[in-house]
């Protein structure tokens, strides 16, 4: 017997830094959800810093201000904690 398959397919997350105008692509999503994002970055931002963002969800895009909560795991995996702040729709 053969699963049902949903008719929509679910998009990875991006995020994106945005800096004077310009994005940066420098995250990968790993998880979003709750205001919180957990990603990969080959850059290591400090732990309270500010990043202004960018983020595109199944076709919805919104800006925020990512917060660097936590790097989590060892140095070779690491995984930085974002708090996703003052979010906002985008209606381009």
């Amino acid at each position: 017997m053969s699963s049902p398959v949903a008719d929509t397919e679910v998009s990875t997350p991006r995020l994106v830094v945005l800096d004077g105008g310009q994005p940066h692509e420098v995250f990968d999503v790993l998880a979003l959800a709750d205001g919180i994002a957990r990603v990969r970055s080959p850059f290591l931002f400090e732990v309270g810093e500010e990043l202004p963002v960018r983020i595109e969800v199944d076709g919805r895009v919104s800006e925020a201000t990512a917060r660097v909560r936590a790097h989590l795991g060892p140095d070779d995996a690491r995984i930085t904690e974002l708090e996703l702040r003052d979010r906002t729709e985008r209606s381009d």
